[in-house]
């Protein structure tokens, strides 16, 4: 069990990842299952780890929006609530920043924080 809460390499986050999908198969989100802590535990060690050894880009608006078109296989034509294609061009081509407005939009089209596009 210790060998579970200590991840040295990336055998152990392999071994771990795999017991932590298998908890999640079998507890899903039911906090009252007798699992529960111990897949809460496993996915904080997990996290710990990814955030060390994996961390993620700090993104500016424009790749965020970049990464979440590509996600949604979205074209510069299909984001009207940024305007025209042209200015999503220019927003993605770095020639105009994201307003309060086109970020507000965004946020609840992608269902994500306004503050992944600023």
């Amino acid at each position: 069990m210790s060998a579970l809460l200590n991840i040295q390499n990336e055998q152990d986050y392999d071994l771990v990842l795999e017991r932590l999908n298998g908890l999640i198969d079998e507890v899903g989100t039911d906090e009252g299952h007798p699992l529960y802590s111990l897949l809460d535990t496993l996915g904080t060690v997990v996290h710990a780890w990814e955030e060390k050894h994996y961390p993620m880009p700090k993104l500016e608006g424009a790749d965020a929006l970049r990464s979440l078109m590509e996600e949604h296989g979205l074209t510069q034509s299909d984001l009207p609530e940024v305007g025209s294609q042209g200015v999503v061009s220019e927003i993605l081509g770095g020639k105009r920043v994201l307003n309060v407005r086109q970020i507000r939009a965004l946020s609840e089209r992608f269902g994500v924080s306004p503050a992944v596009f600023v």
